[in-house]
């Protein structure tokens, strides 16, 4: 697909997911949260972090790697975004990538990315990434990249047990935030078929040749999120929380939602916020009420298990930046 829409002027809550926001907003609502984010950038700095993730990487430009570098401009184009990001190559095996940094976001993606996902894939994994950093999500995702990296007790101004709590309210922030940037994805790639052939890969590998169907995935995906009694249900929980991203079935049974519900086609007909009449002050409450109507009964259950541990992490940050200083 060639003749794509340029989205122009979107503005990002345009396909933010409901669940994303509120467990965003509800985390800045945490006292001493917003410094805990300033004391890690002073500790680490911008060039602290290219550092730490970039120590060995290949930077993508016109002359280096240059079909991916004109992807990106696809996937910038179709954003109506001009702030462009750096966009690197990191030798690994998994499939994978980032967007990550402070002041000035960059994008990482993995060489084992490159070589499972075909042309249109690694577009949607770059779209992605473009989502994370127009969502605003770059300074929270680094924070808790750092945080999975060198551990609590690297940071030396915080009480590491104490915030565990904390760590658990982050990862299930970040998993929130992978859904906004699927939508992302849809939007700036355009193509329904090869968004989901990607969460496809993610699952199961490149296809070496052999049959494949998207459709008996989708009713994988549509399996997992509706079979299974209490104990199928509670070890979903578990499964999860110790993980980075959601899974790739869940991902693609979100996406499908969402765009069964109309709003990807009304985005491309031009139904869309525009930035200059976006919001500059989050709305937790509204944020809250949409998470739930979007989830219903699933999602109550879910707000009160992070309401529990959004709890917790008030009482550990009260504890280490009042009387728990290390």
């Amino acid at each position: 697909m060639t003749d794509r829409i340029v989205l122009t002027d979107i503005a990002s809550p345009s396909w933010e997911h409901p669940a994303d926001r509120a467990a965003l907003n509800a985390l800045r609502s945490i006292p001493f949260f917003d410094d805990v984010v300033k004391k890690t950038f002073a500790y680490f700095g911008e060039k602290g972090v290219r550092q730490l993730f970039l120590a060995n990487a290949v930077r993508v430009g016109p002359t280096q790697r240059p079909q991916l570098d004109a992807l990106l401009t696809e996937v910038l184009a179709a954003y109506d975004w001009t702030e462009r990001p750096q966009l690197y190559v990191a030798q690994s095996p998994d499939v994978n990538a980032m967007a990550i940094g402070f002041e000035k976001p960059f994008i990482v993606i993995t060489s084992g990315a490159l070589a499972q996902l075909n042309h249109d894939g690694v577009r949607a994994v770059l779209a992605h990434e473009v989502a994370h950093i127009m969502s605003g999500h770059v300074v929270y995702r680094t924070l808790a990249e750092i945080i999975m990296l060198v551990g609590f007790t690297a940071l030396p101004f915080v009480a590491a047990a104490a915030l565990f709590p904390v760590h658990v309210a982050l990862m299930e922030w970040y998993r929130k935030s992978e859904l906004s940037s699927d939508r992302g994805a849809l939007l700036a790639v355009q193509d329904r078929t090869a968004v989901m052939h990607t969460f496809m890969t993610l699952a199961g590998g490149h296809d070496h040749g052999d049959a494949i169907d998207l459709d008996a995935f989708m009713a994988q995906a549509a399996e997992y999120e509706t079979e299974g009694d209490v104990v199928d249900r509670a070890w979903k929980v578990i499964n999860t929380m110790s993980r980075k991203h959601p899974f790739a079935t869940v991902r693609a049974g979100e996406l499908q939602r969402w765009i069964d519900g109309g709003a990807y086609d009304r985005i491309l007909g031009g139904e869309y916020l525009r930035r200059a009449d976006a919001p500059t002050q989050p709305d937790l409450g509204r944020d809250i009420k949409d998470a739930a109507a979007y989830y219903s009964d699933q999602a109550m259950a879910a707000a009160d298990k992070f309401g529990d541990v959004l709890g917790r992490a008030r009482t550990a940050f009260d504890y280490a930046f009042k009387g728990g200083r290390r």
